[in-house]
């Protein structure tokens, strides 16, 4: 079978593209390092968020967006400043994004039977100036079916292409190299690996069985990030950050390893923004892991009060849900790789929501009863399992008994109850009027004017240590590992450049490994729900760009 294509990865950018070629009649051949049961990569794990603007879920909500807001929400995050160079092609493709969010999104990925959950989130809401980090309104739209949803028609059409002739799916084949003729590339080598039949997400063998060698006019690498190389991530690691954690917990599968990027720059193309990362703060280790060092990120609500391991409270905007990377930089300057929250069981009922596709099996498994009963009092199923068996939870009825167990579980002796209980006392005195100068509890009732968050994300202010919101609630937060926001640097056709700037003959890049697009298309920080998002677009455009050639 002669190929026009190939495309390395088969995760949600490598399907979108495969798709896109697909119809236009291209012949491809898709290779994946891992068993077909890993289709659709780390989108297939995720929550399913998608950034969109001005959607009708926004309007029927009260919701007023528009594509200058957007604009100015992800100019203010991404803050680029490398535009005459790193950021050059990031910027253009930030640009083309929030069009096509403002726009044909949408209506392209309902074409395709996707569907919304109807109550809109807000994430990454900021905390700073109009034109600073953040979301001015919330942009969070939850996929019916979560991330299985989004990479279900996807693999659909590579599944009719490959029923149709024109896709050659390849897993366990693992590329070693990009095969060049005079800085043309031509092709692929690499290692065949023996079959696997771990489930999906388990670590799987990397013991070759043979070899391989395709040629093809055109070369996709849509390989995703190096949130599970540990070591990449600390080499790479940002001083803006202070130092890399000792410990940090995963929150991609160990097969998102980086070793394409290497590769692939070995064959001309230029790596930049390579000291951009998206890590989260809020992670938690899995009572029951699939991975290795598997841990799960707590999406939680504005209410819960963050301390430091020391037992100070973070000062503002560092509160739950506002600035994921402000407060990473925050919590690296006390030296210590971990935090806290406290909270009472009524907040967590309301506001704890767990990342994951598996960790929300009624949005994933589209069951509306199920949806519903997450209005009833008691946290939801997958938190309460958390809550009982997960090492980093700790219930008690009084705040001595918290603190205790809070100690005992980390080892030392850090936190005092007197210290804590002063600022807890201080907080919970400015509940007494509907006004205050603690600018947390601004932010809660400021959100609580959002009908989404009334109903379900935010609790109703109450005094942390009153005994009938009881009982107290603390959670160990550890540093979690996800993101690449830099990559290959690719024009807005997808073609990967190489140091000059110009474009690697026969090479393209899409997804997670080019930044989501232009080797960062999200600057410094990102607005949520845009990853996913950077996957179908710059998958799509990848796929549309070499559809055009005959």
């Amino acid at each position: 079978m002669g190929y026009d294509v190939i495309v390395v990865g088969a995760g949600l950018a490598g399907l979108v593209a495969t798709a896109e070629l697909t119809k236009a009649g291209k012949k491809v051949l898709l290779v994946d390092q891992e068993s077909e049961e890993f289709l659709g990569g780390q989108a297939w794990w995720s929550f399913g968020g998608l950034f969109l603007v001005d959607s009708p879920e926004q309007r029927r909500l009260g919701i007023k967006d528009s594509y200058e807001l957007a604009m100015q929400d992800w100019m203010g995050s991404a803050g680029f400043d490398r535009e005459a160079d790193e950021d050059y092609w990031a910027r253009k493709w930030a640009e083309a994004y929030v069009e096509f969010a403002a726009g044909e999104k949408r209506e392209w990925l309902r074409s395709l039977g996707i569907r919304f959950f109807p109550v809109v989130g807000w994430a990454e809401r900021g905390g700073y100036l109009a034109e600073g980090h953040g979301n001015s309104v919330p942009r969070f739209h939850i996929v019916w079916g979560t991330g299985p949803g989004i990479v279900h028609p996807f693999e659909k059409a590579v599944r009719q292409g490959i029923d149709d002739g024109l896709v050659d799916y390849r897993p366990r084949h693992q590329v070693d190299e990009l095969l060049t003729n005079n800085g043309t590339v031509i092709g692929v080598q690499g290692s065949i690996l023996e079959g696997s039949d771990v489930k999906r997400g388990e670590t799987s063998s990397r013991t070759i069985i043979g070899e391989f060698t395709y040629k093809a006019p055109s070369v996709v690498v849509c390989s995703g990030g190096i949130g599970a190389n540990f070591d990449m991530v600390k080499e790479n690691w940002p001083k803006r950050l202070g130092n890399p954690p000792d410990k940090m917990i995963s929150g991609v599968p160990a097969h998102v390893d980086g070793r394409m990027l290497p590769i692939t720059e070995k064959a001309g193309g230029r790596i930049v923004n390579k000291d951009r990362m998206w890590h989260y703060t809020e992670g938690i280790k899995n009572w029951n892991p699939i991975w290795p060092s598997h841990g799960i990120r707590i999406l939680p609500g504005p209410s819960s009060i963050w301390l430091d391991a020391e037992g100070n409270r973070f000062p503002a905007p560092n509160f739950p849900g506002f600035d994921t990377l402000g407060t990473l930089q925050t919590i690296q300057q006390t030296g210590y790789d971990y935090s806290w929250f406290i909270l009472t069981e009524k907040i967590i009922e309301k506001e704890f929501a767990l990342s994951g596709s598996e960790q929300n099996p009624d949005l994933t498994g589209k069951s509306i009863r199920q949806v519903l009963s997450r209005v009833l009092p008691g946290p939801p199923a997958p938190v309460k399992a958390f809550m009982d068996k997960g090492e980093d939870f700790i219930v008690a009825k009084s705040l001595e008994e918290l603190v205790q167990g809070m100690n005992d579980l980390v080892g030392n002796e850090l936190l005092d109850v007197a210290h804590i209980e002063r600022q807890l006392l201080a907080r919970d005195r400015e509940m007494e009027n509907t006004f205050t100068k603690d600018l947390q509890i601004t932010a809660m009732r400021g959100a609580r004017n959002y009908i989404g968050d009334k109903l379900i994300r935010v609790a109703k202010p109450h005094k942390i240590l009153d005994e009938k919101n009881g009982p107290l609630i603390a959670v160990r937060l550890n540093i979690l590992t996800r993101k690449t926001l830099g990559g290959l640097q690719t024009d807005l056709e997808g073609r990967v450049l190489n140091d000059t700037g110009k474009a690697v003959p026969g090479l393209y890049a899409a997804g997670e490994v080019a930044g989501f697009g232009g080797g960062g298309v999200h600057g410094y920080r990102a607005l949520e729900g845009t990853f996913l998002g950077g996957c179908l677009f710059s998958g799509r455009q990848v796929g549309r760009a070499l559809s055009k050639i005959k």
